[in-house]
């Protein structure tokens, strides 16, 4: 048995955290550009169909993401001057390079999320997760021009050693650990390493193919945890950071596009929100409160 030791308990009562300008909310947009093998069981909107081989039906799917999905998703950002974090798998620079083109003109910024999302970290060996980690850093810095500060692993899922290995490699902050709305500092063996809020419910994938939500019921969700963040972050030192993390095989579909849209225009629509980035919270809080 491993007790939790990556990061000390803090309630958020106890803590003095602001934004700049004083905005109440910090608002950064998260897509997930992911690369799927077509033999490796995975994400899928027909689970019995995942084991097929090969499986077209949940394959073909996924790769409308690639194919139309991401282009309508930057559209909708572009309309609302919306700077992504695109968390992105390094195989897709090798496979959709043209995706990663796009996303470079559109001037996103990058997080490294490993090499596909047909790899997963549990259980691998320290030398084996960190010579992967390494590689999918640099092949993500030479094809977009930056070498990734963030982190997502594929599915959210680490080994005991993965926030050793990124501090280890220079990242700078995490985003897999869901259990804030303020960014905190994490434990690492040697260096520094900071969580930045990430989200599982304000999370296409889990909304749709998991609760089963409505594209309709998706956008009133995000809107009322808006609304509760905004509040909240009216009171001084209690700044609070909310993250809408995409996949462009899912909010890509045309039916949920102005869904998406709408939940932007009313964002936008108020004052006192930082419309950031996850590099950006990072600067922020390195800048403020290390």
């Amino acid at each position: 048995m491993r007790d939790q030791a990556r990061y000390d308990y803090t309630p958020v009562t106890e803590r003095e955290y602001d934004l700049p300008n004083d905005a109440n909310v910090a608002v950064w947009i998260a897509p997930n550009v992911e690369y799927f093998k077509i033999d490796v069981p995975s994400t899928a909107i027909y689970p019995d169909a995942a084991e097929f081989q090969p499986d077209v039906l949940n394959h073909g799917w996924r790769d409308y993401g690639a194919r139309v999905g991401i282009w309508r998703l930057l559209d909708v950002l572009d309309a609302h001057d919306v700077t992504p974090t695109v968390s992105l798998n390094a195989e897709v620079c090798d496979h959709q390079p043209a995706v990663v083109e796009g996303l470079v003109e559109a001037g996103a910024e990058f997080m490294c999320h490993g090499q596909s999302n047909s790899q997963l970290h549990v259980g691998m060996e320290y030398e084996e997760e960190r010579a992967l980690i390494e590689a999918a850093r640099d092949r993500i810095a030479e094809a977009t021009g930056t070498e990734p500060r963030g982190w997502l692993a594929p599915a959210l899922a680490e080994s005991y050693n993965t926030p050793d290995i990124l501090a280890e490699l220079g990242f700078e902050y995490i985003c897999d650990w869901c259990n804030d709305d303020q960014p905190y500092e994490f434990d690492v063996a040697d260096g520094d390493l900071l969580s930045v809020p990430y989200s599982l419910e304000l999370n296409d994938f889990e909304a749709f193919l998991e609760f089963g939500y409505t594209p309709a019921q998706f956008g009133q969700m995000i809107k009322d945890e808006f609304d509760v963040l905004y509040e909240e972050g009216q009171e001084p030192g209690n700044g609070k950071v909310l993250c809408l993390a995409l996949h462009p095989f899912i909010s890509g579909q045309p039916f949920r596009r102005k869904y998406l849209d709408d939940v932007l225009e009313y964002i936008t629509g108020h004052d006192d929100v930082w419309l950031t980035t996850g590099g950006e919270i990072a600067d922020h809080y390195i800048e403020h409160y290390r």
